[in-house]
Protein backbone atom coordinates (compact mmCIF):
# COMPACT_ATOMS: atom_id res chain seq x y z
CA UNK A 1 0.00 0.00 0.00
CA UNK A 2 1.45 3.65 -0.68
CA UNK A 3 0.57 6.25 0.59
CA UNK A 4 0.54 10.07 -0.65
CA UNK A 5 1.76 12.36 1.61
CA UNK A 6 4.08 16.02 2.15
CA UNK A 7 8.12 15.23 1.83
CA UNK A 8 9.64 15.60 5.31
CA UNK A 9 12.98 16.42 6.15
CA UNK A 10 15.31 13.13 7.13
CA UNK A 11 16.60 13.43 10.76
CA UNK A 12 20.48 14.56 11.25
CA UNK A 13 20.77 10.76 11.73
CA UNK A 14 19.24 9.58 8.84
CA UNK A 15 20.07 9.67 5.26
CA UNK A 16 18.03 9.04 2.05
CA UNK A 17 18.74 8.07 -1.17
CA UNK A 18 19.89 9.11 -3.22
CA UNK A 19 22.88 10.18 -1.20
CA UNK A 20 24.93 14.14 -1.39
CA UNK A 21 24.46 17.07 -0.02
CA UNK A 22 22.12 17.23 -2.92
CA UNK A 23 22.09 14.36 -5.39
CA UNK A 24 25.64 13.43 -6.34
CA UNK A 25 25.73 13.17 -10.24
CA UNK A 26 27.77 10.16 -11.30
CA UNK A 27 28.03 6.93 -13.12
CA UNK A 28 29.79 3.78 -11.81
CA UNK A 29 30.18 5.32 -8.77
CA UNK A 30 33.42 3.76 -7.02
CA UNK A 31 34.47 4.31 -3.13
CA UNK A 32 37.70 3.84 -1.97
CA UNK A 33 37.73 3.72 1.98
CA UNK A 34 41.62 5.03 3.54
CA UNK A 35 42.41 6.37 6.86
CA UNK A 36 38.95 7.35 8.06
CA UNK A 37 37.82 9.46 4.93
CA UNK A 38 36.23 7.70 1.51
CA UNK A 39 36.79 9.03 -2.10
CA UNK A 40 34.66 9.39 -4.49
CA UNK A 41 35.42 8.17 -8.21
CA UNK A 42 33.52 7.61 -11.44
CA UNK A 43 32.26 8.73 -14.72
CA UNK A 44 31.36 12.05 -13.80
CA UNK A 45 33.23 14.62 -15.91
CA UNK A 46 33.94 14.51 -20.16
CA UNK A 47 37.86 15.19 -19.48
CA UNK A 48 38.67 12.85 -17.14
CA UNK A 49 37.45 12.19 -13.19
CA UNK A 50 36.96 14.57 -10.36
CA UNK A 51 37.44 13.10 -7.17
CA UNK A 52 34.83 13.85 -3.63
CA UNK A 53 35.45 13.13 0.02
CA UNK A 54 33.52 12.44 2.66
CA UNK A 55 33.51 11.00 6.11
CA UNK A 56 30.30 9.33 6.69
CA UNK A 57 29.63 8.03 2.86
CA UNK A 58 26.68 10.46 2.62
CA UNK A 59 27.88 14.02 2.19
CA UNK A 60 30.91 14.96 -0.46
CA UNK A 61 32.71 17.51 -0.99
CA UNK A 62 34.39 18.04 -5.06
CA UNK A 63 38.35 17.58 -4.19
CA UNK A 64 38.70 18.73 -7.82
CA UNK A 65 40.37 16.42 -10.63
CA UNK A 66 41.87 12.88 -9.82
CA UNK A 67 43.15 12.53 -13.54
CA UNK A 68 42.65 14.43 -16.20
CA UNK A 69 43.26 14.02 -20.16
CA UNK A 70 46.44 15.95 -21.41
CA UNK A 71 47.46 17.09 -24.70
CA UNK A 72 49.57 13.84 -25.10
CA UNK A 73 46.88 11.39 -23.78
CA UNK A 74 46.32 8.42 -25.28
CA UNK A 75 42.94 8.33 -25.48
CA UNK A 76 40.04 10.62 -26.79
CA UNK A 77 36.83 10.98 -24.42
CA UNK A 78 34.66 9.95 -22.79
CA UNK A 79 36.05 8.19 -20.11
CA UNK A 80 34.66 5.75 -17.68
CA UNK A 81 34.27 3.66 -14.95
CA UNK A 82 37.34 4.35 -13.10
CA UNK A 83 38.48 2.16 -9.90
CA UNK A 84 40.91 2.56 -7.19
CA UNK A 85 43.16 0.01 -5.28
CA UNK A 86 45.73 0.50 -2.33
CA UNK A 87 48.70 -1.58 -3.35
CA UNK A 88 51.98 -1.51 -2.03
CA UNK A 89 52.11 2.00 -0.42
CA UNK A 90 50.48 3.47 -4.10
CA UNK A 91 47.41 4.04 -4.99
CA UNK A 92 46.48 2.42 -8.49
CA UNK A 93 43.44 3.86 -10.81
CA UNK A 94 41.96 1.49 -13.74
CA UNK A 95 40.36 3.41 -16.28
CA UNK A 96 38.52 3.09 -19.87
CA UNK A 97 38.72 5.43 -22.42
CA UNK A 98 38.93 5.41 -26.52
CA UNK A 99 42.14 4.80 -28.58
CA UNK A 100 42.98 8.58 -30.10
CA UNK A 101 41.73 8.58 -33.30
CA UNK A 102 40.70 5.04 -33.72
CA UNK A 103 36.83 4.92 -36.41
CA UNK A 104 35.31 2.73 -35.48
CA UNK A 105 36.25 3.33 -31.42
CA UNK A 106 38.31 1.35 -29.69
CA UNK A 107 38.12 1.02 -26.31
CA UNK A 108 41.17 -0.09 -23.78
CA UNK A 109 41.93 -0.04 -20.07
CA UNK A 110 44.90 1.95 -18.96
CA UNK A 111 46.57 1.94 -14.96
CA UNK A 112 47.74 5.51 -13.70
CA UNK A 113 49.37 5.50 -10.12
CA UNK A 114 49.46 8.44 -7.47
CA UNK A 115 50.96 9.08 -3.78
CA UNK A 116 47.88 10.40 -2.84
CA UNK A 117 44.11 8.83 -2.84
CA UNK A 118 42.65 11.51 -3.90
CA UNK A 119 45.23 12.04 -7.07
CA UNK A 120 46.46 13.89 -9.54
CA UNK A 121 47.07 10.50 -10.86
CA UNK A 122 49.43 10.23 -13.89
CA UNK A 123 49.81 7.33 -16.54
CA UNK A 124 51.73 4.31 -15.89
CA UNK A 125 50.64 1.92 -18.67
CA UNK A 126 48.08 3.29 -21.17
CA UNK A 127 46.70 1.31 -22.54
CA UNK A 128 47.64 -1.28 -19.82
CA UNK A 129 46.91 -4.38 -22.60
CA UNK A 130 45.63 -5.01 -25.82
CA UNK A 131 43.73 -8.60 -25.91
CA UNK A 132 42.45 -7.75 -29.68
CA UNK A 133 38.66 -6.70 -28.37
CA UNK A 134 37.75 -3.95 -26.37
CA UNK A 135 38.31 -4.14 -22.18
CA UNK A 136 36.79 -1.81 -20.03
CA UNK A 137 34.74 -1.78 -16.86
CA UNK A 138 38.08 -2.85 -14.91
CA UNK A 139 38.41 -4.53 -11.13
CA UNK A 140 41.94 -5.12 -9.20
CA UNK A 141 41.28 -7.45 -6.62
CA UNK A 142 43.94 -8.46 -4.27
CA UNK A 143 44.06 -12.44 -2.95
CA UNK A 144 44.58 -13.08 0.74
CA UNK A 145 48.14 -14.17 -0.45
CA UNK A 146 48.74 -11.30 -2.15
CA UNK A 147 48.82 -12.31 -6.13
CA UNK A 148 46.74 -9.54 -8.01
CA UNK A 149 44.04 -10.35 -10.30
CA UNK A 150 42.19 -8.35 -13.27
CA UNK A 151 38.57 -8.61 -13.55
CA UNK A 152 36.84 -6.87 -16.18
CA UNK A 153 34.41 -7.03 -19.31
CA UNK A 154 34.50 -7.17 -22.81
CA UNK A 155 32.27 -5.09 -24.51
CA UNK A 156 31.23 -5.01 -28.42
CA UNK A 157 28.44 -5.51 -30.88
CA UNK A 158 27.74 -8.50 -33.40
CA UNK A 159 24.62 -9.76 -35.37
CA UNK A 160 22.90 -6.89 -34.60
CA UNK A 161 23.06 -6.72 -30.45
CA UNK A 162 25.53 -5.40 -28.52
CA UNK A 163 27.56 -7.61 -25.51
CA UNK A 164 29.36 -7.40 -22.64
CA UNK A 165 31.47 -10.92 -21.03
CA UNK A 166 33.33 -10.44 -17.95
CA UNK A 167 36.82 -12.39 -17.79
CA UNK A 168 39.59 -12.86 -15.60
CA UNK A 169 43.10 -13.18 -15.47
CA UNK A 170 45.99 -12.85 -12.86
CA UNK A 171 48.70 -10.01 -12.95
CA UNK A 172 52.37 -9.78 -12.33
CA UNK A 173 52.99 -8.41 -8.89
CA UNK A 174 53.93 -5.44 -9.76
CA UNK A 175 50.50 -5.15 -12.00
CA UNK A 176 52.67 -4.04 -15.09
CA UNK A 177 51.77 -7.04 -17.05
CA UNK A 178 48.97 -10.18 -17.59
CA UNK A 179 50.45 -13.44 -16.44
CA UNK A 180 48.34 -16.21 -19.15
CA UNK A 181 45.02 -15.39 -21.42
CA UNK A 182 42.15 -13.65 -19.85
CA UNK A 183 39.41 -16.40 -18.89
CA UNK A 184 35.65 -16.33 -19.60
CA UNK A 185 33.83 -15.91 -16.53
CA UNK A 186 30.50 -14.45 -16.92
CA UNK A 187 27.69 -13.78 -19.81
CA UNK A 188 24.39 -13.33 -20.14
CA UNK A 189 22.29 -16.37 -19.57
CA UNK A 190 19.49 -16.09 -16.49
CA UNK A 191 16.24 -15.41 -17.26
CA UNK A 192 16.44 -11.69 -16.25
CA UNK A 193 19.19 -11.10 -18.37
CA UNK A 194 17.52 -11.84 -21.13
CA UNK A 195 14.94 -9.71 -21.02
CA UNK A 196 16.13 -7.84 -24.22
CA UNK A 197 18.01 -10.92 -25.90
CA UNK A 198 17.18 -9.35 -29.26
CA UNK A 199 19.39 -6.19 -29.10
CA UNK A 200 21.45 -6.94 -25.69
CA UNK A 201 23.21 -9.69 -24.03
CA UNK A 202 25.58 -7.98 -21.26
CA UNK A 203 27.44 -8.71 -18.30
CA UNK A 204 29.59 -6.23 -17.09
CA UNK A 205 30.62 -4.09 -14.23
CA UNK A 206 32.56 -7.08 -11.96
CA UNK A 207 33.63 -6.00 -8.11
CA UNK A 208 35.17 -9.21 -6.44
CA UNK A 209 35.22 -9.52 -2.69
CA UNK A 210 36.45 -13.03 -0.71
CA UNK A 211 34.47 -13.78 2.39
CA UNK A 212 34.78 -17.48 4.60
CA UNK A 213 37.37 -19.21 1.81
CA UNK A 214 34.67 -17.96 -1.20
CA UNK A 215 35.05 -15.53 -4.11
CA UNK A 216 32.20 -13.42 -4.53
CA UNK A 217 31.57 -10.88 -7.81
CA UNK A 218 29.19 -8.48 -7.86
CA UNK A 219 28.30 -7.54 -12.02
CA UNK A 220 25.54 -5.72 -13.91
CA UNK A 221 23.40 -7.23 -16.64
CA UNK A 222 21.37 -5.71 -19.68
CA UNK A 223 21.48 -2.54 -21.00
CA UNK A 224 22.17 0.47 -18.86
CA UNK A 225 19.92 3.04 -20.29
CA UNK A 226 16.75 0.50 -19.78
CA UNK A 227 14.71 -0.04 -15.98
CA UNK A 228 15.79 -3.57 -16.70
CA UNK A 229 19.85 -3.17 -15.65
CA UNK A 230 20.38 -4.31 -12.25
CA UNK A 231 22.84 -6.11 -10.31
CA UNK A 232 23.58 -9.95 -10.07
CA UNK A 233 26.24 -12.11 -7.78
CA UNK A 234 28.26 -14.76 -8.47
CA UNK A 235 30.40 -17.47 -6.42
CA UNK A 236 33.40 -19.59 -7.07
CA UNK A 237 36.24 -21.67 -5.12
CA UNK A 238 39.03 -20.46 -7.27
CA UNK A 239 39.57 -16.56 -8.25
CA UNK A 240 39.44 -17.62 -11.97
CA UNK A 241 36.12 -19.87 -11.60
CA UNK A 242 33.87 -21.59 -12.39
CA UNK A 243 31.56 -19.16 -11.18
CA UNK A 244 27.90 -19.61 -10.55
CA UNK A 245 25.29 -17.65 -10.34
CA UNK A 246 23.24 -17.03 -7.07
CA UNK A 247 19.65 -18.19 -8.11
CA UNK A 248 18.44 -15.33 -5.76
CA UNK A 249 19.54 -12.56 -8.80
CA UNK A 250 18.91 -10.02 -9.56
CA UNK A 251 19.81 -8.87 -6.16
CA UNK A 252 19.13 -4.98 -6.85
CA UNK A 253 16.36 -4.49 -9.55
CA UNK A 254 14.34 -1.58 -10.86
CA UNK A 255 11.94 -0.39 -8.93
CA UNK A 256 9.57 2.32 -10.50
CA UNK A 257 6.57 2.48 -7.74
CA UNK A 258 9.65 3.91 -5.32
CA UNK A 259 11.35 5.58 -8.23
CA UNK A 260 13.97 3.88 -8.26
CA UNK A 261 15.50 2.91 -12.38
CA UNK A 262 17.86 1.01 -13.28
CA UNK A 263 20.34 0.31 -10.24
CA UNK A 264 23.80 -0.49 -11.06
CA UNK A 265 27.70 -0.77 -11.53
CA UNK A 266 28.20 -1.00 -8.05
CA UNK A 267 31.45 -0.86 -5.56
CA UNK A 268 31.02 -2.05 -2.22
CA UNK A 269 32.19 -0.43 1.09
CA UNK A 270 32.49 -0.77 5.15
CA UNK A 271 30.75 2.05 7.74
CA UNK A 272 33.48 4.05 9.34
CA UNK A 273 33.63 1.41 12.08
CA UNK A 274 33.68 -1.24 9.76
CA UNK A 275 30.92 -3.15 11.12
CA UNK A 276 28.40 -3.14 7.95
CA UNK A 277 28.70 -3.74 4.63
CA UNK A 278 27.30 -0.80 2.08
CA UNK A 279 26.79 -1.43 -1.95
CA UNK A 280 27.65 1.56 -3.78
CA UNK A 281 25.34 2.29 -7.18
CA UNK A 282 24.23 4.44 -9.19
CA UNK A 283 20.13 4.92 -10.52
CA UNK A 284 18.53 6.99 -13.50
CA UNK A 285 18.20 10.77 -11.99
CA UNK A 286 15.01 10.55 -13.17
CA UNK A 287 13.19 7.44 -14.19
CA UNK A 288 10.97 8.93 -17.14
CA UNK A 289 14.38 9.42 -18.28
CA UNK A 290 16.57 6.32 -18.39
CA UNK A 291 19.03 8.00 -20.77
CA UNK A 292 19.67 10.99 -18.39
CA UNK A 293 21.83 11.81 -15.65
CA UNK A 294 22.64 9.13 -13.09
CA UNK A 295 23.17 9.47 -9.56
CA UNK A 296 24.75 7.88 -6.33
CA UNK A 297 23.25 5.78 -3.77
CA UNK A 298 24.13 3.35 -0.72
CA UNK A 299 22.42 0.14 1.02
CA UNK A 300 22.76 -1.95 3.77
CA UNK A 301 24.44 -5.58 2.44
CA UNK A 302 24.65 -8.58 3.97
CA UNK A 303 26.88 -11.79 3.10
CA UNK A 304 23.86 -14.61 2.84
CA UNK A 305 24.95 -18.10 1.99
CA UNK A 306 26.78 -18.26 -1.44
CA UNK A 307 26.14 -14.83 -2.16
CA UNK A 308 25.03 -11.04 -1.19
CA UNK A 309 22.07 -9.70 0.10
CA UNK A 310 21.01 -6.42 -0.52
CA UNK A 311 18.60 -4.41 1.94
CA UNK A 312 17.17 -2.13 -0.37
CA UNK A 313 16.55 -0.68 -2.75
CA UNK A 314 15.72 1.96 -0.43
CA UNK A 315 14.04 5.68 -1.14
CA UNK A 316 13.42 6.01 2.69
CA UNK A 317 15.21 7.51 5.69
CA UNK A 318 17.78 5.21 6.60
CA UNK A 319 20.32 5.06 9.63
CA UNK A 320 23.57 6.75 9.04
CA UNK A 321 26.13 4.40 8.67
CA UNK A 322 27.66 3.19 11.94
CA UNK A 323 30.68 4.87 13.92
CA UNK A 324 29.72 8.02 11.52
CA UNK A 325 31.78 10.61 13.15
CA UNK A 326 29.72 13.09 15.28
CA UNK A 327 29.97 16.84 14.09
Amino acid sequence: MLLAACPIAPAADTYTNPVGNKPVVIGDPFVLQHAGKYYLFGTNAPDGFRVSVSTDLVHWTDAGYAWRKTADSWSDPPYWAPEVKYYQGKFYMTYSGRVRGSKPARLLTALAVSDRPEGPYKDLHAPWFDPGYSVIDADIFVDTDGTPYLYFSRNGSQDGYSYGIVYGVKLTRDLAKLVGEPVKLLEASQPWERINWADNRCNEGPTVLKHNGRYLMTYSANHTGRPGYGIGVASSDNPLGPWVKNKANPILASHLDIGVSSPGHNSITLSPDGTEMFIVYHTHADPKNPAGDRVMNIDRMVFDGDGLRVIGPTRTPQPMPSGTPVK
